[in-house]
């Protein structure tokens, strides 16, 4: 199996770090990405916590654009409920501009951040998107990058001059349907919700119509990768993504040491197992395995790898891994 390998980065803050430490681990993990041949990193948009230090993926792309050569900057996604469709074209045409043919927008619902006091500035006061609505915004966003918005984003702009691509996130039948029906290629959120997987993949590809963004339907499967030199040692760096899975909140990731010292709580075991079963996780070979069942169960065209491991040099190592068990 030969599989293109992109990579998405939450700029994990450790539990005793700063947020100038995790970008500066972010900043080097990019820069190694870039020198492996990895297709794009994407980064989140997460607000109001210790766990990302991710705020605003235009910025980021923005910077790190500058500093690589080839490989593709994202979002994963920019949330369109928290900004202005209008906004979020006129953003992604600058990048674009600026970096032909190198940018990226992942589009998404969730609000980014548990927090309902940061919900409610974002969105200015407003109330939480309905499906129609966000399902509109989803729509505008596409019209204003195919120039039939009724606006000019940025003086000058031409559609097709090294444009930025929209993507779609899609953990549900609902935002499948809504990736097939505008024709976008579709971020699979099997690192989130993988019991949806195959469902959602179906569904949009039943539902899938061309367009100018994608001739045929195109799934990049999102799984969290966990690549070291023994399962063992996998397991023991897995630990941390464990325990904040059982816990959602915006605490820092724990180093495996600390994570060590901590239980899973007994009505959330079965989850966490059952979710990071359906991941990759251990050796070279195991994760291979893994990479194979999980494209012939998605179709996938390409996996965006999610290294959700405390230690920076660990991070990179499971990247430079992780392009052995995709040969």
């Amino acid at each position: 199996m030969t599989i293109p390998l992109s990579a998405l980065d939450l700029v994990l803050a450790d539990s005793n770090g700063t947020a100038a430490e995790a970008l500066d681990a972010t900043s080097r993990t990019v820069l190694r990405l870039d020198e492996l041949g990895y297709q794009r990193v994407w980064f989140a948009e997460h607000h109001g916590t210790e766990m990302s230090a991710s705020v605003v993926p235009a910025v980021l792309m923005a910077h790190f654009a500058t500093l690589t050569s080839r490989i593709r900057l994202g979002a994963g996604g920019v949330l369109a409920p928290n900004h202005s469709p209008l906004a979020i074209a006129e953003q992604f045409a600058t990048l674009a501009t600026l970096h032909p043919d190198r940018i990226d927008m992942g589009i998404g619902r969730g609000p980014g951040t548990f927090d309902r006091s940061i919900v409610r500035a974002l969105r200015r006061g407003g109330e939480p998107t309905s499906d129609a609505e966000y399902d509109d915004d989803v729509a505008a966003i596409v019209r204003y990058l195919s120039g039939e918005g009724g606006v000019q984003l940025i003086a000058g702009w031409q559609p097709d001059a090294g444009g930025t691509r929209p993507w779609l996130l899609a953990s549900s039948l609902a935002s499948a349907e809504l990736a097939g029906r505008l024709g976008l290629p579709i971020a699979l959120a099997h690192h989130i919700r993988p019991d949806q997987s195959v469902a959602t993949t179906e569904r949009y590809r039943e539902r899938f119509t061309p367009s100018r963004w994608a001739d045929r339907p195109y799934v990049m499967a999102a799984v969290e990768t966990i690549v070291a030199d023994t399962d063992e040692e996998a397991a023991r760096l897995a630990r941390p993504t464990d325990l904040a899975r059982a816990r959602p909140t915006s605490s820092a990731l724990l180093s495996p040491d600390e994570a060590a010292l901590h239980e899973i709580p007994t009505e959330m075991r079965d989850r966490v197992e059952v979710t990071g079963a359906a991941q990759a996780r251990g050796s070279v070979e195991t994760v291979r395995r893994r990479f194979i069942e999980i494209v012939e169960q998605t179709g996938a065209d390409e996996l965006m790898l999610y290294a959700s491991v405390y230690d920076a040099d660990a991070r990179i190592r499971c990247y430079e891994l992780a392009t052995r068990a995709a040969e």
